[in-house]
């Protein structure tokens, strides 16, 4: 069994984070090991997720796997799970582009899990119940199994409830009233990350004892217990000889990775290391690859220059031929120079001969497909791979190695550096949707002793 529910939404911002946040947390108190797993890209809700559990989350994600690896994933990450809690992206109907291709209501039908509508109650009676009408009815089957209501007040959360059962034949399963001391900041690339709270855990731990007052949690329970087993298992992976000890730059500077990318690595027999570019002297002794996640570092640009000695040996590393995979932040790490916030030029690794700066808005966002241009480290020439791009920050030379395709659109341009022993780009990937990129980059690294 993988008793599982999904938590959706109307729109982005309706609260999905925090009620997934607290039922979690609620469940784990009861001892039920609960799992977690966020539908789309997103790499910060995850470590929300990871913080409640004190374990990893994943990415279930339709526009990077198939729908067979989709419930192979979520099959492995379930396994051991006593309830697995899965929450959409954005709006529930919202995928690439106008469709519903890669949508929480995409994930929903693909793993047969129960959808449970979260829905924000404040400054509305009735019309909530029209709203939910409209989301069951747009769709056959919708997957909507029930409702929870979000910052809604205790007085009027029963005439609501009644009302919503009778107007849409959904039950409620309770509510979260508004609480402001449980808010949790934004920023441009979404939450702030869950390291950054200094008091997470006793906002978890308010979250979760509301929850255990206001929200039907055995009813919850019961509903994840209908979903049917999951049969997709992923395939086994030939081990990479000799455990190529991989340097994995984890801290408050880099910090978005996909955990079962990550255990793709793993599968194939490399030795991850975590180290720190704002702490850490030197890249780990061993190291045979690196791989550069991305994050914030322009928050922390002054900090990253000042650590020269981290500088100098990734530098000096890269240019002799480490194999390197670098994404995003840690694209922007290798730049000659990265600007902070206020304009205000850094120097970083200097690997790459360009400058990075703010554009105060989001550059080529979304999904991509990378075409590559040329055999390189990851990938041969004209092989295809699922990415995402998400920045306010761009490059004087951003890579011309790929060409990158919007899905159901005509748009391309060209993107990231490659080399032999180098990927570094904008494009984030997840290694599960190609694990015979991950065997490359460990092969290379094994050569490389």
């Amino acid at each position: 069994m993988t008793p599982r529910i999904l938590f959706c939404a109307p729109a982005s911002g309706g609260g999905k984070t925090t009620v997934t946040c607290a039922v979690l947390r609620a469940f784990l108190r009861r001892g039920l090991k609960p799992m977690a797993c966020k539908s789309g890209p997103d790499y910060i809700d995850p470590m929300f997720h990871s913080r409640v559990l004190g374990a990893r989350s994943c990415n279930l994600d339709l526009f990077f796997f198939s729908k067979s690896t989709a419930r192979a994933l979520l099959a492995r990450n379930a396994e051991h799970a006593g309830v697995t809690v899965l929450e959409g992206a954005m709006g529930y109907y919202d995928g690439i582009a106008m469709s519903s291709d890669a949508s929480a209501y995409d994930l929903a039908r693909t793993t047969e899990t129960p959808a449970v509508l979260v829905v924000n109650g404040r400054g509305r009676a009735l019309s909530a119940a029209a709203e939910i009408q409209g989301f069951l009815a747009f769709r056959q089957p919708s997957q909507i199994a029930g409702v929870l209501l979000n910052r809604v007040s205790p007085m009027l959360y029963p005439s609501l409830a009644e009302t919503i059962t009778k107007e849409t034949g959904l039950p409620v399963f309770g509510y979260l009233p508004v609480m402001e001391d449980c808010a949790v900041e934004s920023r441009h690339l979404g939450l702030v990350t869950a390291a950054e709270i200094e008091d997470l855990q006793e906002k978890l731990d308010r979250l979760a004892a509301q929850a255990e007052k206001t929200v039907d949690l055995d009813g919850l329970l019961a509903l994840a217990r209908t979903a049917p087993d999951l049969k997709d298992r992923l395939p086994e992976l030939e081990v990479v000889a000799g455990n190529p000890r991989i340097a994995v730059a984890k801290d408050k500077a880099f910090c978005f990775y996909y955990a079962d990318s990550l255990r793709v690595l793993e599968d194939l027999g490399a030795e991850l290391v975590e180290f720190s570019p704002l702490t850490d002297r030197a890249l780990p002794a061993g190291t045979q690859g690196l791989y550069l996640g991305g994050g914030y570092p322009e928050l922390y640009a002054k900090e990253l220059a000042e650590n020269a000695s981290m500088r100098r040996s990734i530098h000096d590393a890269v240019l002799a031929g480490l194999p390197t995979v670098a994404e995003c932040g840690g694209f922007l790490y290798l730049h000659r120079t990265l600007q902070d916030p206020n304009g205000n030029p850094w120097p970083m690794a200097g690997v790459l001969e360009a400058e990075a700066y703010p554009t105060g808005k989001l550059g080529r966002f979304g999904y991509v497909t990378l075409t590559a241009r040329t055999g390189s480290l990851l990938f041969k020439e004209g092989e295809t791979i699922p990415a995402h791009e998400f920045h306010y920050w761009d490059s004087t030379a951003p890579g011309t190695d790929f060409t990158a395709r919007k899905p159901q659109s005509n748009r391309s341009w060209e993107a990231a550096v490659a080399t032999k022993s180098l990927y570094a780009g904008f494009p984030h990937f997840h290694f599960a949707s190609y694990p015979e990129a991950a065997r490359r980059f460990l092969e290379a690294a094994r050569i490389y002793r």
